[in-house]
């Protein structure tokens, strides 16, 4: 009858309750631990899917290492650092929108007309001018594209209230078409791509992927200190904590979402205009290959700070290209590759909810209500 008083009864067995403030060492403990687990994750389902681990277990050891050689093994390190530096650039380029809560789900379409701008100058202009002054005009033209057409869905919200998500969405698939249909009249043999131009390169420096790391790691700085140091950074936040608030204080918040997405839309730009001239010099309706999704993916993991977003597109692009190795060394046919870097990133997401929350035991939370003489 006492415990029943009490309340202890109807207790229930385990009570999940928000943490206070939590390290940055445990916060990344809880985050590394999710990343081993789901490897170990994904190590059971290559035991029981994949034919050569049934065969001969002892092979799993080549099965984690290919998670690494297929990013840092020989010959392959200079396209890691690539491929994640293009990967971060048009992550970054979601990020002002993110931050103003305006969910721009557009990067795919945004980057695909913006190389499809700096390709149109190099085909019409091309050997007509001087390289330099070509290159110029590739980097205008991919940026005016890219902010033109993220620029189109932001009128629409600011003006009349669209759902920016889908609005942002279905532009992606316009795009693709867009291509599609510029391909028709540049290739008349129907090829589904152009043959690449000779004209409109950026020069390498040593290894030729050099610069566009550069470009990317300087657009990263430049783009923190923009939204932590500048009026635009403080107003993009405000606008997204509140819009209220923000009229209040005197912000416009037509005018803020509006330039926002504008900003976003230029730095898909510039990616654009680096694919286009530092890297595939053609166009093809896959010439972006689902990075702008999978960006929208590394802004979130790295909580849209452009710094930590260094790491979670390294994470990324090490999971993408070890799947690949291990489609190839297993001879791995279908999605499963696909299947193991979705169950990891599952794990990594899944600790976000343990680095906010925590578990507690009935007897814990009586021991601490002890502890603190029954106050809590």
């Amino acid at each position: 009858m006492s415990k029943a008083k009490s309340g202890q009864a109807r207790e229930p067995l385990f009570q999940l309750s928000r943490r206070g403030v939590i390290s940055p060492a445990k916060a990344w403990g809880i985050r590394i631990t999710a990343v081993l687990l789901g490897f170990v994750a994904c190590g059971l389902i290559a035991l029981l899917l994949i034919d050569k681990l049934q065969e001969d277990p002892s092979q799993i050891g080549r099965f984690y290492s290919d998670f690494i050689q297929g990013s840092f093994g020989k010959g392959k390190v200079w396209k890691y650092l690539k491929d994640t530096a293009m990967l971060l650039c048009i992550s970054l380029a979601l990020v002002p929108a993110f931050r103003m809560r305006f969910w721009n789900i557009g990067g795919e379409g945004q980057t695909l007309v913006s190389v499809l701008g700096a390709i149109a100058v190099n085909i019409y202009l091309g050997g007509k001018i001087p390289e330099w002054l070509l290159l110029i005009l590739m980097f205008v033209g991919a940026v005016l594209s890219g902010a033109v057409w993220a620029g189109i869905p932001a009128i629409f919200r600011a003006k009349w209230g669209t759902n920016e998500t889908l609005f942002t969405l279905m532009m992606n698939y316009v795009a693709t078409f867009l291509v599609s249909y510029c391909l028709v009249i540049w290739v008349p043999n129907g090829s589904s791509s152009l043959s690449k131009m000779e004209t409109g390169r950026l020069p390498g420096i040593g290894q030729t992927y050099i610069p566009i790391i550069i470009v990317v790691l300087l657009i990263t700085v430049a783009l923190f200190v923009y939204l932590k140091y500048t009026k635009q950074g403080y107003e993009i936040s405000v606008v997204g904590e509140s819009i209220r608030t923000a009229r209040y204080i005197g912000i416009n918040e037509k005018k803020v979402i509006i330039r926002t997405m504008i900003f976003s839309g230029a730095l898909c730009g510039i990616a654009g205009y680096l694919i286009a001239a530092g890297l595939d010099h053609t166009i093809t309706a896959e010439s972006i290959g689902g990075r702008g999704f999978t960006g929208i993916l590394v802004a979130w993991l790295g909580k849209f700070n452009p710094l930590g977003m260094i790491l979670t597109a390294a994470l990324v692009q090490l999971l993408n290209q070890g799947a690949s190795q291990i489609s190839r060394d297993f001879n791995v046919r279908g999605a499963l590759p696909d299947v193991f870097v979705g169950i990891i990133l599952f794990f990594v997401i899944a600790s976000e909810f343990f680095i906010n929350y925590e578990v507690r035991y009935r007897g814990h939370h009586t021991r601490d209500q002890e502890r603190t003489g029954g106050v809590k």
